[in-house]
């Protein structure tokens, strides 16, 4: 099938699906499209990418020898919808597909990447791969293990069967309960975005590995005056799921906390600025920890002596309560993974267990260099770019106080809840996070909520000063994603109520 041809027929992909009961009284249509559905590996299916082509690419690109190779395979269709003003604003699709091409040769990778998935191109690719050197030769697989994919997301209704009008009734009932709950909600603003991606990896050991990954976000953002005064707040919630998980509690928790987040705002004010005492609310606050610490815990980071925890394996790094973990077996959740993108097994990565550093995260390069076993942490953006040791769902567990214990315990400090913009420097772990809503704590009890908080800190000396973890870790549903040397991935994290005995609050000074 040619490339146009495949676009005019993903374009008329459909499914019958139900409308949601809660909606039934919203005057829309009920959706009756028919169409053929995605196949689960559309690139033999519609490409003919079939074993024997996937061995006569491999071959190519290990002709000049190889310590390993693969080839990644990737079709997406990623459609995003904004709705402002009650009107569609903007709405587009997104179709990526294409296939990268990975030789390593000690240290030396060589990458290539096409989207024809034609034979002649594919081995055009492969040669570009291969020419980075020579090595010791290597007989590639003529047949490949075809491994099934896992089930942490599968879906009954794939993404690419769902269009525009089932998602739109969706989002008009966001707005209208988002504008019913507060008569000073004047503007909302609804986001939507949900992906099909299907990939396909081959490997020089003879594996054959696919996936389906589904991915779907909202957003709602907020907002409200009074008199002069204008304030705006959002919440959104992202996952590895499909249509109907968007139920009516699901949407009305979200718009809850969004109007909740826009209204404190009125009455909260700056904190005294100094050094104090910081609770890091559970959630939310989990991007303190993937972003001044987790990055710190990549291997190729401590490979390269750039991060701080280069020689720290082994070592005291926290408190005794301190446990920290990468998982990315969480079902659904959107960090979640069954394979890596090198077509590894994902799992379960303890990083700091009992506040002893035991690991890093490894893709198959960092893995053996140091000897080990990938622990599946090998994640690409996309079929343009070769992998490298990234998070998945990332958080600390539950330590043994409560959420009460630690507030009672902080004489003049803060609360921070929901973050926005952020600055880390990956090695050293220096950080600056800005704190759109939190809580001002005096003598033991939260008195009043407060914004335009800037805290700094450095990640592993913050790791350090945790003296309290509550036991209420969770995981937040936002749609986070990862950047890192210009990539960017879905990811979760999390945290439970964490004391953090000092760090620099930027509020107002005091006379």
């Amino acid at each position: 099938m040619k490339r146009r041809e495949f676009l005019g027929g993903a374009a008329a992909s459909g499914a019958v699906l139900t409308m949601p009961a809660f909606l039934s009284g919203c005057g829309i249509q009920r959706a009756a499209a028919v169409a053929e559905k995605t196949p689960e590996n559309p690139f033999m299916d519609w490409f003919g990418v079939d074993q024997a082509t996937t061995a006569r690419v491999m071959s190519e690109l290990s002709a000049n020898g190889a310590d390993a190779a693969d080839l990644y395979f990737q079709h997406s269709r990623t459609n995003y919808l904004t709705l402002e003003d009650g009107i569609v604003s903007s709405a587009s699709s997104d179709i990526q597909q294409g296939v990268g091409l990975r030789v390593v040769i000690g240290e030396q990778t060589g990458y290539a990447f096409t989207e024809d998935l034609t034979l002649p191109s594919m081995l055009a690719a492969a040669r570009t791969a291969s020419a980075i050197a020579s090595g010791n030769k290597v007989v590639a697989p003529q047949a490949f293990s075809a491994q099934g994919a896992g089930d942490l997301y599968k879906t009954s209704v794939p993404w690419s069967d769902i269009g525009i009008d089932q998602k739109l009734p969706l989002m008009k009932f966001v707005e209208a309960q988002a504008k019913s709950m507060d008569e000073a909600v004047e503007k909302v603003a609804v986001f939507w975005a949900d992906q099909d991606e299907r990939v396909m990896i081959a490997t020089l050991d003879g594996r054959l590995v696919t996936d389906h990954r589904p991915m779907t976000r909202v957003t709602v953002t907020v907002t409200a005056r009074r008199g002069e005064e204008v304030q705006s707040g959002y919440s959104n919630i992202a996952a590895r799921e499909e249509f109907g998980w968007y139920t009516e509690e699901r949407l009305n928790t979200m718009v809850r906390e969004a109007v909740d987040r826009t209204m404190v705002l009125f009455d909260a004010r700056r904190p005294p600025a100094g050094e104090m005492p910081v609770i890091l609310a559970s959630g939310a606050s989990g991007i303190l920890l993937h972003e001044a610490i987790g990055h710190g815990m990549e291997a190729d980071f401590n490979r390269k002596g750039v991060s701080i925890y280069s020689d720290m394996i082994g070592k005291k790094v926290a408190e005794p309560f301190v446990t920290v973990v990468d998982q990315a077996t969480i079902p659904r959740e959107r960090g979640a993974l069954n394979v890596d993108d090198e077509g590894n097994e994902a799992g379960r990565t303890v990083l700091v267990e009992d506040g002893i550093l035991k690991s890093y995260l490894h893709d198959t390069i960092s893995a053996k260099q140091y000897g080990l076993q990938p622990t599946g942490s090998g994640r690409r953006e996309s079929y343009r770019y070769a992998p490298m040791p990234r998070m998945s769902c990332t958080f600390m567990e539950d330590g043994p106080h409560t959420k009460e214990e630690i507030i009672e315990s902080v004489d003049r400090g803060i609360i921070c809840e929901t973050y926005t913009n952020g600055q880390v420097q990956i090695g050293a772990g220096d950080y600056t996070f800005y704190v759109k809503n939190g809580w001002l704590v005096e003598n033991g009890k939260v008195t009043a909520p407060i914004k335009d908080v800037n805290i700094i800190g450095n990640g592993p000396e913050s790791l350090k000063r945790i003296t309290m973890v509550a036991n209420d870790a969770r995981l937040d549903t936002g749609g986070w994603t990862c950047g890192k040397n210009g990539q960017s991935v879905p990811v979760s994290q999390g945290i439970p109520t964490v004391l953090v005995s000092n760090m620099t609050v930027g509020g107002e000074n005091v006379g």
